[in-house]
């Protein structure tokens, strides 16, 4: 088997999309958040006979997605409220990390609602853990 180099393009997130809800009525979020991440969770499951044999496996990945945003609740359809308001449902996400290059993201989120208030004198931000229906597309 030949070897193939692999030579990475890293990226940096600019000028990126978060379209929350139907791509024709959704809400665009991309001034709202300073991070969106997309991680799996896997364990993995070992098993050891009596023979001195193992065997070891992984258990199917379940996602979530990681939003950090600034707070607003002055504006109407602001992350804010759309997080409290849509709580528990289901909607569609399209996540494009950089405007051109890169690949876009879509996935199914359940909804949770984010914290309200924050520190003194600070811009009122909060971090909120939505899950995954499924596992992301990239396309």
């Amino acid at each position: 088997m030949a070897v193939v180099p692999v030579t990475p393009a890293p990226f940096v997130l600019k000028n990126v999309s978060l379209l929350i809800g139907p791509t024709d009525t959704g809400f665009e979020f991309s001034k709202s958040v300073d991070s969106v991440t997309f991680t799996p969770k896997s364990s993995t499951v070992t098993w050891t006979g009596l023979g001195n044999n193992t065997f070891t496996d992984v258990t199917t990945a379940t996602w979530e997605c990681g939003l950090s945003y600034a707070q607003d609740w002055d504006t109407a359809n602001s992350l804010s409220h759309y997080l409290h308001d849509h709580e528990g449902e289901q909607v569609l996400c399209t996540f494009k990390p950089k405007s051109a290059g890169t690949p876009t993201v879509t996935a199914t989120l359940v909804i949770t609602p984010g914290a309200i208030g924050g520190t003194v004198n600070q811009v009122a931000t909060a971090s909120v853990t939505l899950g995954v229906t499924g596992k992301p597309v990239v396309a």
